[in-house]
């Protein structure tokens, strides 16, 4: 069996151009996602773009727990996971779970999908998870006493709330993969003011091919951290490769630590396998 790939949200956006290169890799290739009608679109528009691979689709919800917990149980190996779907500047809302959304859809359901396909992973010589986060973490802040955000919630803030969990996330799946003496590298990057759907801009869309580049431009970093061997793990790869340096907060053991230990909490997903 040819090494799995497994994109979240490989249906739109820079998970798309992603899939398709790691197709194009020789990779065995999973679009999950939450929309089946998009999730087949894209897996046969992947196929047509990388001929002979193999690329099927599978339903993921990443704002219900239940739902990736279901995916999970249907996965049979993988050697990469690539955590890349995300909501963003959106007004708040809850995940199926309660959580709130942004939180609970880009850091806590990835954490989940993490944990319940780790054992997987491990089983996988030369295993990757990449994780993709945002610049835009350097504006978030965690209030451990206010998750929820039902007080000061801010659409921009809760995006780089959402994005500083995703690289404290990372660094502390490295640090426990390392004492663990796991077969497991992690990395996050940072893919750039890219015109996707994340920006909507009305009648004024046409700025975004101005001020924004492309989808394509956007999967370079993730790419490249999926495929490379000079990725080492625990970098942050931005736009054109280059390491980035994360924030203070991004860089703290001890954030990350608490992040990790509420994650566990609230999704009821335990990394046993390097706890």
């Amino acid at each position: 069996m040819s090494s799995t790939a497994i994109v979240t949200g490989a249906n739109s956006g820079i998970g798309l151009p992603t899939a398709i290169a790691l197709a194009q890799h020789g990779m065995r290739v999973v679009v999950a996602s939450r929309s089946t009608e998009k999730g087949e679109a894209a897996a046969a528009h992947i196929r047509t773009r990388a001929p002979g691979a193999e690329v099927v689709f599978s339903r993921l919800d990443l704002a219900d727990l239940s739902s990736v917990r279901e995916f999970a149980s249907g996965v049979e190996e993988v050697r990469l996971l690539v955590n890349n779907a995300g909501i963003g500047m959106i007004p708040r809302g809850e995940t199926k779970d309660g959580f709130e959304l942004q939180f609970g859809t880009n850091h806590l359901g990835h954490f989940a999908l993490t944990g319940l396909l780790l054992p997987l992973l491990l089983k996988s010589p030369g295993a990757r998870v990449i994780n993709v986060s945002s610049d835009a973490h350097k504006m978030g802040r965690l209030d451990f006493g206010n998750l929820g955000l039902e007080k000061g919630y801010g659409r921009m803030s809760s995006y780089g709330r959402s994005k500083l969990a995703n690289l404290l996330f990372t660094y502390e799946l490295k640090r426990k993969a390392d004492r663990a003496g796991a077969d497991l590298l992690t990395a996050a990057t940072h893919p750039g003011a890219t015109a996707t759907n994340f920006f909507n801009l009305g009648p004024f869309n046409f700025l975004t091919k101005l001020f924004l580049h492309s989808a394509e431009a956007g999967a370079v970093p993730s790419v490249h951290a999926a495929l490379s061997s000079d990725v080492r793990g625990g970098e942050f790869f931005g736009p054109k490769k280059q390491l980035l340096t994360p924030s203070k907060d991004a860089r703290s053991p001890e954030l990350a630590a608490r992040l990790w230990e509420v994650s566990t909490e609230l999704t009821g997903v335990r990394f046993d396998e390097i706890a």
